[in-house]
This record gives C-alpha cells, sequence and structure tokens, in this order.
C-alpha cells in the first residue's frame, strides 16, 4: 500500500508515474523588525529594488514563453500588473516610514489588506486571484532574501511537486522534462489549471499535506482522472496504474485521431461544436482539437490585466485578427462582462455587499456606456473582417436589451458616417443567464438571432448555489429539474422564433449532461478546447431519438438523483468502455 494517498482537485486529465521533485514546499517565512531610524530610506529602497526585480521576472517570463504556453500570457501580464500596482508597493513603504517596519513585514501587511478586500468578494474567479496575489508576494519575499526561485527543469524527466507555481515558473519549465505536476494550492479556474491544461500533462491542485507527505525523490502516481496523488505506491498499485496509464493514453489518441469529424449522432441530428477562448492564442488549440468556431470570446481578459482602458484601435486590431484567421468560421464575442468578479484596475470599485448580484455586465456596460461604445465599435469593425456575432451577457429583461441594442445602433450609424466598414447583418444574442431571461425568453426571442445559455450562472443564480463555496458545493447540480425545465423553456421558445441556442458553460463538456442536451435538441454546444474531441465523441456514438426519449423522462422527474441516476444509465449503457476515463459534475451528487 502507498506511504500516503492524498486528494486534490483534477485539473487536466491523464496518469504519470515518476519521481517528484520539489520547486517549493510552502510560503516564505516573514520576520517582523523594527528598521533604525536612519535605515528606513534604505529598507524602503530594498522594498523597491525587490519590486522592479520581479516586474523584469515577469517580462522576462512573458517574452520568453514557449509556444505550449503562449495562451498564459494575459496570467502572466496579469501578476505583473499586481507586482507594479501602487496599492501594493505604496502601502508597504508607507508602513517602511511610518511605522518602521522591515521591507518583509511591511509587503507582508500590505498583501494582508489587499487579500481581506479580495475575500468579501463571493467568488472562485476572485479567490484564485487571492492566490495569484500571495504568489507574487512570496516571489518579492524570496528577492528580498537574496533568493530567486530554482528553475522547474530537474536534470531528468519527472514530475514537479509544488507549495503552488507563478506563471514566472511557467519560463523554466520544459515539457519533455515536466510530465505532471501536483501542487498544494489552486482551483479549477487557477492559472495552474490553465497551465496543465495547456501543457496537456496530468495535474491535480489543491493536495493537502503535498509537503509534509512527499519529499524529493520519491516514486509519485498523479492520478489526473480521480484527483488523488499517491507518494511511494506498492508493486500492486504500480501495476494497476501503469495498465490504467497504457488505456488512458491509448484512449485519448483513438478520440483526437477523430476530432476533426463532424459532430453528428447515428441517426443524423448535427451538432455544431464551438470553443471558449480567452486570447487569440487560444485560435490554434481549437482547431487542432476539431472546434468549428467560437462561441464565446471572453473580452474582459483584454481589460482586466491592464492599468489604462484598451483603445478603439488596440481593441479593433486584436478581434479583426482573430476573426479574420478563423473566417469563415463563426466567432462570437461576448461583450464586457466586468463587475462583481472581475475588477478592472483602471477603474474605482463599488462597495458592493454582494457583487455577485450587483454592477457587473451588461448593467456595468449601460453604467459606463463610454466603455461599451468603445467596445461596440471595435467589435462592429472587426465583423467586417470574418464572421462575426455579438453577445450581450446577464440580460434581464427587455428594457435592458433594447437600451444595449440602441447603443449598439447608435455605434452602426456612427460608422456609417465616416464610412468605416463593417456587417450591416451581423448577428446579435444574448447570454440566458437568469430566471428572469428564462421566464421571458418567448419575449426576448423575438428580438435577437440567438441564445446562449450560460449554464455555470444559471445553476448558480437558479439553486442559489455558491459553487466555490465547499459548504454547500454538493447543492450545485447540472442536472437539476429546475436547471433542466429551465434550459428546455428557453430552446423550445428560441426554436418557436427560428433562433439557434447555444449551451455554453461547464454542462456542455460533461458526457452525462450531453444526452439530455441533445435531447432538447440544442443547436450548439461552446467548451473549453482541450474538451471538444471528447464531446465530439460521444456525439456521433449517441442516438437523437434515445437522448429525446430519456429527456422526457428527465422532464417528468421530481429530484437531481432521480435525473442523475438515468443519465448515467444511459452513458454507462451506451460508453461502457468510457466511464473510466472523465470526471462528472455529477460525480458530487446529493
Amino acid at each position: 500500500m502507498a506511504r500516503a494517498v492524498l486528494h486534490g482537485i483534477a485539473v487536466s486529465t491523464g496518469i504519470a508515474i515518476g519521481k517528484g521533485f520539489f520547486l517549493n514546499r510552502g510560503p516564505v517565512s516573514v520576520r517582523h523588525e523594527l528598521v533604525p531610524l536612519d535605515n528606513v530610506e534604505a529598507e524602503a529602497a530594498r522594498l523597491s529594488e525587490a519590486l522592479a526585480r520581479v516586474a523584469a521576472d515577469f517580462e522576462q517570463a512573458r517574452d520568453q514563453l514557449p509556444a505550449e504556453l503562449k495562451g498564459y500570457i494575459d496570467l502572466l501580464n496579469s501578476h505583473l500588473l499586481i507586482c507594479t500596482d501602487p496599492k501594493l508597493g505604496d502601502e508597504a513603504a508607507r508602513h517602511i516610514r511610518e511605522q518602521r517596519m522591515n521591507a518583509e513585514w511591511a509587503l507582508e501587511e500590505s498583501i494582508t489588506v489587499i487579500v481581506e478586500s479580495f475575500s468579501r468578494l463571493p467568488s472562485p474567479y476572485i479567490r484564485d486571484r487571492i492566490e495569484d496575489v500571495r504568489m507574487v508576494a512570496d516571489r518579492i519575499l524570496q528577492r528580498m532574501g537574496g533568493n530567486a526561485p530554482p528553475p522547474a527543469t530537474g536534470k531528468e524527466r519527472g514530475i514537479l511537486l509544488a507549495y503552488d507555481l507563478t506563471p514566472a515558473d511557467a519560463m523554466g519549465i520544459v515539457p519533455s522534462r515536466v510530465f505532471s505536476f501536483a501542487v498544494e494550492q489552486g482551483g479549477k479556474t487557477s492559472h495552474t489549471g490553465i497551465l496543465g491544461r495547456s501543457l496537456r500533462i496530468p495535474a491535480v491542485v489543491g493536495v493537502s499535506g503535498l509537503g509534509d507527505e512527499a519529499r524529493s525523490g520519491d516514486l509519485i502516481i498523479v492520478d489526473g482522472l480521480r484527483g488523488q496523488i499517491l507518494v511511494d505506491p506498492d508493486e500492486e498499485e504500480l501495476a494497476e496504474y501503469t495498465q490504467l496509464q497504457a488505456q488512458f493514453e491509448e484512449y485519448e489518441k483513438s478520440i483526437r485521431a477523430h476530432a476533426l469529424l463532424p459532430a453528428e449522432t447515428e441517426d443524423g441530428q448535427r451538432v455544431a461544436v464551438l470553443a471558449n477562448i480567452e486570447s487569440a492564442a487560444e485560435a490554434k488549440a481549437m482547431l487542432a482539437s476539431g472546434g468549428e468556431g467560437v462561441g464565446l470570446v471572453r473580452t474582459e481578459f483584454g481589460y482586466i490585466t491592464r492599468i489604462s482602458l484598451p483603445t478603439e484601435e488596440e481593441l479593433y486590431a486584436e478581434y479583426a485578427a482573430l476573426a479574420a484567421a478563423l473566417a469563415p468560421r463563426k466567432v462570437t464575442f461576448r461583450t464586457l462582462d466586468l463587475g462583481g468578479d472581475k475588477i478592472f484596475s483602471g477603474r474605482k470599485k463599488l462597495d458592493e455587499i454582494n457583487p455577485a448580484l450587483g454592477m457587473r455586465a451588461i448593467r456595468y456596460c449601460l453604467r459606463h456606456q463610454d466603455i461599451f461604445r468603445t467596445q461596440l465599435r471595435a467589435i462592429l469593425r472587426a465583423s467586417a473582417q470574418g464572421n462575426v456575432a455579438l453577445m450581450f451577457p446577464l440580460i434581464s429583461g427587455l428594457g435592458e436589451l433594447r437600451l444595449a441594442k440602441s447603443i449598439l445602433n447608435e455605434a452602426k450609424q456612427e460608422l456609417s458616417a465616416d464610412n468605416i466598414p463593417f456587417d450591416a447583418d451581423m448577428p446579435v444574442g444574448i447570454m440566458v443567464e437568469l430566471p428572469a431571461a428564462v421566464l421571458v425568453a418567448d419575449a426576448l426571442a423575438k428580438e435577437v438571432d440567438f441564445f446562449s445559455i450560460g449554464t455555470n450562472d444559471l445553476i448558480q443564480y437558479s439553486l442559489g448555489v455558491d459553487r466555490g463555496n465547499r459548504h454547500v458545493a454538493y447543492l450545485n447540480q447540472p442536472l437539476h429539474p429546475a436547471v433542466v425545465r429551465s434550459i428546455k423553456q428557453v430552446v423550445d421558445m428560441a426554436h418557436k422564433e427560428g433562433i439557434s441556442v447555444c449551451v455554453c458553460g461547464e454542462m456542455a463538456a460533461d458526457p452525462y449532461c450531453l444526452p439530455i442536451l441533445l435531447g432538447m435538441p440544442v443547436d450548439e454546444l461552446s467548451l473549453a478546447p482541450q474538451s471538444i474531441p471528447a464531446i465530439k465523441h460521444f456525439i456521433r456514438r449517441s442516438s437523437g431519438q434515445s437522448c429525446a426519449s430519456l429527456l422526457t423522462h428527465a422532464l417528468s422527474a421530481p429530484t437531481v438523483h432521480s435525473i442523475n441516476n438515468m443519465a448515467r444509465q444511459s452513458v454507462y449503457r451506451r460508453f461502457p468502455e468510457d466511464v473510466t476515463f472523465f470526471v462528472s459534475q455529477l460525480d458530487a451528487d446529493m
């Protein structure tokens, strides 16, 4: 039996077996000392030098990223922004000068203030950003101690173990030497998860006790299917996982070999499989994975990694390049989903008790129409370069939709007056994420060209569940009867008006949920690029008629448990050899 079996969160699937080596074992310890009055300025200078050197580290890491990690550049920019934020350096310098704290202590106090302000925001996205702030602080503390983090290369191929990884650490990761990693910190949406998926290597994060139980040189098994780490496994466990590793690699290879085939069920039901992306760098991965276009471009990430607002020309250049590169494939830009849990450093954050229910998404844009108009003009101009669509997030009713469309029409008139080309027939849709939008879907469908159902938010708002809260995580159920019936109602209202429906969110990538969605039937699915080959594989081996029958039974089912059992049984019967190789949201069934 293994010396230790540790549990975490699987963020990149696969099995890895090899020797582990530690990059770091935990946050840097901070000494608290009072600085003599005549040394205060020298201490402030030491802090300033460390901040500058770490900023230079991040810039170098960004400029030298290997091709496999180009999609990681926004995160490096985010860490650079944290490092250069005046709220961090200026506040720490004030502690040094006014309270005579040593630089490490002053930085710790400054970080505490930032983390406490972030902690009040009820969002998994922000909680992962808190870890980013802490890691930047650790790197600065290491610099002040005269030590730069060791490179994550190792002398031989192995499994990287760490308390956490900064984006700058990624610069030293050579994919041919690091074939897996496990870290104590992080979550599904953290940058470490993005790193594992970008490198396409097994990765588990949030592994409690890793630094206590494992040592460099230990034989390690990373189970990226179940979210487990085995330290010093016995011969029986080693043989079992060696066989599972070979089976998974063969399974993944066979799926990817057919990724470019169309997503069509055995009885001829066609579904478009699109990608959710954050930057143009992910477009290449989308094409290689068999994606047929982009169902969601998260445009806000081009804002929150900056100090100043992007100009119309900067946005146009970014959007037009993406549209042209993917033409004639569709590229759907979601207008800014700023506010709430996504903060733009160039604007003052509102003091909101519950930002998730506050000034965010379309509400933020309608309040800040200068920002909104700039982005709308850029998207319209980009529409002349390819097959572009636009959608507004978090629409709750006709009033918001009509106001947003009127601003869009004004932008069109301005461009026409200036003889600037754009697609006058560019499709315009909305994200259906609120129960209010579900209930008035019949009216909304008459005024847009398509619906995109944001299942992550729809589930959260329908069930009143923060999916990042471990105390209520078991209630986050994608196949809750209320969610299934809501999606069906939206699909029916859309199809009655002759418009298409895309499902966007984790539900679109869940094989257990797929038969229910196919039974609706939805027209498109939009998911992370790395999940596309598997979902297309399941679609091609499904029966639209069987899925419709399953949906009929699910719509009359009274409980989550009963629908989950129906979905499981359906998948087990049709794909018995596949169920070993994926993890579903249904695994936490009530």
